[in-house]
Parts: structure tokens; sequence; C-alpha cells
């Protein structure tokens, strides 16, 4: 007989990445296993490449200024003072 364990449960944030059809299944892959992210790299770069074929600059112009708030935060984040000890 085997003592079942008890899993805490998801934060409400993961529960709803998890919960997108896509994006979910691609989530949990990278969260199992770190190396999956540099496939999910290419598999959103390869959909990238494609609508900028059938759509030309604007899927271009679209995915850039859906980075720009991605860019933000991390050039706030690497000029973010670190705390020293006195």
């Amino acid at each position: 007989m085997t003592t079942p364990t008890i899993t805490a449960p998801l934060p409400i944030g993961m529960r709803i990445l998890y919960g997108v059809p896509l994006l979910g299944h691609i989530a949990r892959d990278v969260s199992r296993d770190v190396n999956n992210v540099f496939y999910a790299l290419v598999f959103i770069a390869t959909i990238v490449l494609l609508a900028i074929k059938v759509w030309g600059l604007v899927a271009l112009t679209v995915t850039a200024l859906a980075f720009v708030p991605l860019m933000f935060v991390f050039f706030v984040s690497i000029t973010w003072p670190y705390p020293t000890k006195r």
C-alpha cells in the first residue's frame, strides 16, 4: 500500500497559463524540463517568420509592438540598483 502524496495547489496565474490550449502545453513542458525552452523559442520564431511571409510588414510591426513592454521590463530590471550592505 502506498501513501498518497499531497501536493500544494497551483497559484491562480499558473492555472490560467496551463489552461490556455497552446501556451499551456508549452509552459507545462518547459516547467518539466528547462531544455524544452529552446524548442519553444524555435517554434515561436517559426510562427513569426511564417506570419511575416504571409502578412508582410504588418506582422513584423505587430510582433515588435508586442515586445515593447517586455523590453521595458528588461531594461528596468538590468538598471535597477542592487541593495548594498553597510
